[in-house]
């Protein structure tokens, strides 16, 4: 990689040919466009420092450039959800993505929905709906969840999806 040798105009290149990548991980994480656009930046400059450690025998360019996207844009996620519970602790969870400014009707239709979400989650054996959480609600990779619990990486993927389609058929149950 040139950028290991400092070629400034090798990274200028790198971005110009991978920050739509790096932007569309981080966006679709972080739902907002300047945050995604911080992460981008980021991101590269992570690129500058550390491109003489990357291996290419380890992995793709493009794995290792959506890791560090994706690590970050999580770490950003995990900041701006911490920061929200400490402006706005009496909010009700799961309300934060909802503006004042869309009107009773739509605030009703989130606490609605977030109740059924609740009882459906209640449906749940203790393990799945644990996976689940971690996974969902705190943002860790399925990798991560299983280094937390302990419990091996194939049986939290399967607890989590088998999670999901008992959700899918609980909340198309409780909309009937």
């Amino acid at each position: 990689m040139r950028i290991a040798t400092g070629d400034s105009g090798a990274l200028s290149d790198f971005y110009d040919e991978a920050n739509r990548y790096v932007h569309a991980i981080a966006l679709r994480i972080l739902r907002d466009p300047d945050e995604a656009d911080e992460i981008t930046l980021d991101v590269f400059q992570q690129v500058w420092r550390l491109a003489g450690s990357y291996n290419p025998d380890r992995c793709a360019v493009t794995s290792w450039l959506g890791m560090m996207a994706r690590s970050r844009a999580l770490d950003r996620w995990r900041s701006i959800q911490a920061r929200r519970r400490l402006i706005a602790p009496e909010q009700p969870e799961g309300l934060e993505h909802v503006s004042p400014a869309d009107g009773p009707e739509t605030l009703l239709a989130t606490a609605q929905q977030q109740q059924r979400l609740r009882q459906a989650l209640r449906v749940l054996p203790d393990e799945q709906r644990q996976m689940i959480s971690l996974a969902f609600w705190e943002g860790l990779s399925h990798s991560e969840v299983a280094s937390r619990t302990g419990v091996p990486l194939g049986t939290v993927k399967t607890r989590i999806r088998l999670g999901m389609l008992k959700l899918r058929e609980e909340l198309e149950h409780a909309g009937n």
